[in-house]
């Protein structure tokens, strides 16, 4: 009676009303940060894989745009990952052709623009000259019986060459680790490191640091959470480079991912990207043997 009197019932009604809907928010607002933190988790997730298509869909559209016109239509008859044994072979029989007195063309082609193309391969593969570009750099082997028709896309890019004579010219350099030289695999949160002479391992190093790979639910919000993984992913860079900085090889290979080896450029004679993962001996083993492989394109 005296609430009513008051007007206090009205007021309480209200405060009811508002506390039932400052309930509803809270829920809503929860609902709301369980879902960011789902397609944050979602988006890390699909990041790798879209690291490893990324090469893949560069290529193709690469292929896509030099492949204009009438050579649209033009394939190679068949391509192959080369290595360890298989290389050797493969290497061993084209040193045992002898066409004759300049009979086989070896050409190194650097461009891959078709219209670059050297003299000597355009004689030698003939229409089917533009997938010779497409695999650049590349090694390119052809005898003018037809007999033999190939590009090999090897780990290292080949100094520009070509010429006719009566057996191919195939240097191991470009296929082969040889020297000694520095190999690392920087991820954003791994680093393994190898010292070659050739292909004998001859010591190793390697850490894993703490970076933020999920958004867990509640605590930071997407921004930072994003912020804070992004400086422990330069801190950890920061770390690789000191890292390769104090061992000082003459020549160093960096792979990794891209951000990773676009970040550690400078330091590189030769880079490529690769998705090799798990602990730094085992990664560093992985990587090793992708980077040293070679592609054998059939033209």
């Amino acid at each position: 009676m005296l609430d009513e009197l008051l007007g206090r019932s009205e007021l309480k009604a209200r405060i009811e009303e508002l506390e039932e809907e400052k309930r509803r928010l809270e829920e809503r607002l929860e609902a709301e940060g369980e879902r960011r933190s789902e397609a944050v988790t979602a988006r890390q997730a699909a990041e790798e894989r879209v690291n490893r298509l990324e090469d893949r869909v560069e290529e193709l559209e690469d292929r896509v745009e030099r492949l204009g016109g009438d050579a649209a239509d033009l394939d190679y008859r068949g391509v192959e990952s080369l290595r360890g044994s298989r290389l050797d072979d493969v290497l061993a029989r084209l040193r045992s052709v002898d066409a004759g007195r300049e009979g086989a063309m070896s050409a190194a082609v650097v461009s891959d623009r078709a219209d670059d193309l050297p003299e000597a391969v355009e004689a030698a593969f003939g229409d089917r000259a533009p997938l010779v570009a497409e695999a650049a750099p590349c090694l390119a082997y052809a005898d003018d019986a037809g007999l033999v028709s190939v590009a090999l896309a090897p780990p290292l890019p080949p100094e520009p060459f070509a010429q006719w004579a009566d057996g191919f010219r195939v240097d191991d350099a470009p296929f082969r680790p040889t020297d000694e030289f520095g190999f690392a695999l920087v991820r954003a949160d791994l680093f393994a490191y190898g010292e070659y002479d050739g292909s004998e391992f001859a010591s190793a190093a390697g850490f894993e640091s703490d970076v933020m790979n999920r958004h867990s639910k509640g605590g930071f919000s997407q921004a930072r959470f994003e912020r804070r993984r992004e400086d422990q992913v330069d801190e950890h860079l920061d770390r690789c480079r000191e890292a390769i900085a104090e061992r000082r090889p003459d020549r160093l290979i960096v792979v990794g991912d891209r951000r990773a080896v676009r970040e550690l450029r400078d330091l590189a004679d030769h880079t490529a990207v690769s998705d090799a993962s798990g602990d730094p001996d085992e990664a560093l083993t992985a990587a090793f043997r992708d980077f040293w492989t070679t592609r054998l394109y059939r033209v």
